[in-house]
């Protein structure tokens, strides 16, 4: 049996009314129904805005990370021309773009890669990481390479078994410079084995990645070959960048929830660690809006957490109030900093205009600008 968060019932339904005023608070709304419902998980969401005000232009947002004070995100190349390649700082706490921008940029020692066609020009970034011992250093991972010009034949017959894709899964690490860009310095394939049975789903890959203990990279997968979520991993040990052969991935033991249909994918998570030491992963479930609690132990079932997710409105009047409840929100990134949950959304280009409710807001849907939300980390999630 999956362990559930339930939803909201009664009086919760007339907080997430079409155009009603949201929760004042990113805290859950509490209400005693029967010993089985809980708290559907109330979110505040705010716009995120450039420097000069206006909201973020179409990012399609693939990843967030904690990084120094604040945190970093990126873009897949499905985005604005001018968010693709590139990492955006952002002021938490404002949801404000603070810049620089980091561009990335291809090494000399790249440009002999297999990979250099594919990754210097509008690769499928998904996800983003900090190295755990230089902020200096970053890693990113490719999806979708099935648009890519192919590959030399002996490169192709190199990497001919990836256990997936035809053109395998990239781990890309980066490093900052003293003039703001971001080196792609190194790239490496990843090899899933045969009994993994993660499949051949070009689009439906790896799309998060967190660092727990010891340099243990997480990586999470959309959909295996049974449609199902995985989650593996790799050491990223000091000899990882040495060769540019296949890292192969590890499976282990995760109580994580079965479906029988339908898509239920990881798009995003973060390590987090409690105050006792255990260890789990807080991912991000986009097409259910849920949040799982995953236990890196293996002996907890997953915790669902069903969220509603609320847009700000800027101009708040009559019929709209402060928030509007969002039709989706379709989270993508998902960073910890202490005990806060920061979450940031992917404007799904097909379903975001469903947000529409409040006038005020078409605008930024109509451009695809994405929120920032963020809630407290409950000891609930873990018991």
């Amino acid at each position: 049996m999956r362990a559930y968060v339930g939803f909201i019932i009664g009086i919760g339904s007339l907080l997430i009314s079409s155009c009603g005023k949201g929760p004042e608070s990113d805290q859950p709304v509490k209400h005693e129904s029967d010993k089985k419902a809980e708290q559907n998980l109330l979110v505040n969401g705010h716009w995120i805005t450039e420097q000069n005000g206006q909201v973020m232009l179409n990012p399609q947002t693939s990843g967030l990370v904690k990084w120094r004070d604040g945190l970093l995100t990126l873009s897949d190349r499905s985005a604005d021309i001018t968010q693709r390649l590139r990492l955006r700082s952002i002021i938490a706490d404002k949801a404000l773009l603070n810049g620089p921008d980091f561009p990335m940029v291809l090494s000399e020692g790249l440009k002999s890669s297999c990979f250099a066609p594919y990754i210097s020009n509008n690769p499928d970034l998904e996800s983003l990481v900090v190295d755990p011992d230089d902020d200096k250093v970053f890693y990113i991972v490719t999806e979708d390479g099935s648009y890519a010009e192919p590959m030399p034949q002996v490169c192709q017959q190199k990497y001919l078994n990836s256990g997936s894709t035809q053109y395998p899964t990239l781990l890309v690490r980066l490093e900052l410079q003293s003039n703001n860009t971001v080196l792609m310095t190194h790239a490496r394939p990843i090899q899933f084995t045969a009994d993994m049975q993660i499949g051949d789903f070009p689009n439906d890959g790896v799309e998060a990645l967190a660092f727990g203990q010891n340099r243990t990279l997480y990586l999470g997968v959309e959909k295996d070959s049974q449609k199902q979520a995985r989650i593996l991993s790799l050491t990223m040990n000091d000899e990882f960048w040495q060769t540019d052969e296949f890292a192969e991935v590890t499976q282990f033991s995760l109580k994580l929830p079965a479906f029988e249909s339908g898509n239920h994918p990881i798009n995003g998570m973060d390590y987090y660690q409690t105050p006792d030491g255990r260890e789990f992963l807080l991912a991000a479930a986009r097409n259910d809006e849920t949040l799982w609690v995953v236990d890196l132990s293996g002996k907890k079932e997953t915790v669902i957490v069903p969220m509603t997710f609320f847009a700000e409105v800027q101009a708040a009047n009559q019929e709209c109030g402060n928030y509007e409840a969002m039709d989706n929100a379709s989270i993508e990134g998902v960073a910890v900093i202490g005990d806060t949950l920061w979450l940031i959304n992917d404007p799904w280009k097909a379903m975001y205009l469903n947000n529409v409710k409040c006038e005020q807001n078409r605008p930024h849907y109509e451009m695809f600008a994405p929120l920032l939300f963020s809630v407290p980390i409950q000891a609930k999630w873990f018991d």
